[in-house]
């Protein structure tokens, strides 16, 4: 279109926003806040993201949790209230019944989530009562802890019933010297008596998980024969494999159990049990709907915006009445009068949606330099999808274009004589 290389057309263009700032500065916020809100809440939502990604990074978060109650109902001439345990065995027969299984750590503790009291560990005159866990190597794929020292336990600690321990930061700050940045690996622990050889270090994050710096992690092995627990098992956590359901894992798993236990299918006390998979799901969801109510909320913004700017454009058209009939009079044809009008829509259009982008991406700057060392909220590097946002522009445009064609239609309806007479 030739209109768009013309400083004519340019010049017009500026001297009608000028001659009216105030009219064009309130239709350009419509505009303008529905494009802030897009991105704004677009990129916040992200962000939100982007801190639970990272608040449950080192999770298997398609993992369940799976513990032993008491019945609640009679069953085959058992009473209800009788206790259930679950069996080192039990985890290979669910591995070998329940196909969508993965993998399946146990776990026996002292502390922490069976609300029994802790171990007291010492060394070197210090004493102090802490969470002790037997674990399996495969402990760590569930829940990976950070390690600040050494490594954590293996498959051969476990086969071998070694006297090795990886322990929290706060028994490590308590036991050795960490303003110096001791080194504990190789020193040693003592828990219930017993000397444990320090093989690492965990820290955990600020508000990130289920475990504390608190609790040190022995061989399950090890575990088993330190308090004469035999086979049985305080919990057990359990990965799907990728693609499974996660919640028909959970069922398949109870009802296992409730068979090899004696326990009516209907009874749901007898097994209690954590789905994390489904409280992610849950999760993912939520994120998922606020951006999508956010895209919905913000294109609707910028819809009524864009109406806003027709129904200016429209009372400029009938202000430029007799400026109209006079280019007509000169020659002007009807499609160069109509072009007029919609390039001034899509400029004004365009103007505001860019002002609105600039505004949301520096309210998303200052909301990552607030948030940036706040690890206990879950928020973390609120970004926008670009192509999210030129599709946004695109469609702004259009609708410019669209709407701009009722007061460029009148405009070219005016008839030039007509036109002329008009005060």
């Amino acid at each position: 279109m030739n209109i768009l290389f013309k400083k004519d057309t340019w010049q017009e263009i500026y001297y009608s926003l000028r001659n009216n700032k105030l009219r064009t500065f309130l239709t350009m916020i419509g505009v303008g806040w529905g494009m802030f809100l897009y991105v704004s809440l677009l990129g916040a939502a992200k962000g939100m993201e982007n801190g639970f990604d990272k608040l449950f990074s080192g999770f298997a978060t398609n993992s369940i949790f799976l513990w032993a109650q008491k019945t609640s109902i009679p069953y085959e001439g058992f009473p209800k209230g009788r206790e259930v345990h679950l069996q080192l065995s039990d985890m290979e027969m669910l591995k070998r019944k329940v196909n969508a299984i993965d993998y399946i750590s146990p776990q026996n503790a002292r502390g922490s989530f069976t609300g029994t009291p802790g171990e007291s560990m010492s060394r070197n005159g210090k004493s102090a009562t802490y969470s002790l866990t037997g674990d399996y190597s495969v402990g760590n794929k569930i829940s990976e802890k950070k390690l600040i020292f050494g490594r954590y336990l293996n498959d051969a600690d476990v086969m071998g019933n070694k006297n090795v321990v990886v322990i929290g930061e706060e028994i490590y700050k308590n036991f050795f010297n960490a303003k110096k940045k001791e080194n504990p690996v190789g020193m040693q622990v003592n828990i219930k008596g017993i000397f444990f050889n320090v093989i690492g270090v965990f820290r955990v994050k600020k508000g990130g998980g289920f475990e504390n710096d608190r609790t040190a992690f022995i061989p399950l092995s090890t575990y088993t024969k330190m308090y004469n627990a035999g086979e049985q098992i305080d919990m057990f956590a359990i990965v799907s494999k990728p693609n499974a359901n996660v919640n028909g894992v959970e069922e398949d798993v109870k009802q296992m159990l409730k068979t090899k236990n004696k326990v009516s299918p209907e009874d749901t006390n007898a097994f209690g049990s954590f789905n994390l998979g489904k409280e992610f799901k849950k999760l993912t969801g939520f994120l998922t709907g606020m951006q999508l109510l956010t895209i919905i909320v913000g294109t609707l913004t910028i819809l009524a915006g864009v109406i806003a700017i027709s129904n200016i454009l429209l009372i400029t058209v009938k202000e430029r009445t007799k400026e109209i009939g006079i280019r007509r009079a000169l020659g002007a044809k009807p499609a160069e009068v109509r072009n007029q009008i919609l390039l001034e829509s899509v400029v004004i259009t365009l103007s505001s949606g860019i002002l609105g982008f600039m505004c949301g991406i520096f309210v998303l700057i200052i909301l990552n330099m607030v948030t940036q060392n706040q690890d206990e909220f879950p928020f973390y590097n609120p970004t926008v999808n670009y192509g999210n946002v030129f599709g946004a522009m695109a469609v702004m445009v259009i609708l410019g274009l669209i709407i701009g064609m009722i007061p460029a239609q009148r405009a070219v309806k005016i008839r030039p004589i007509e036109a002329l007479r008009s005060e």
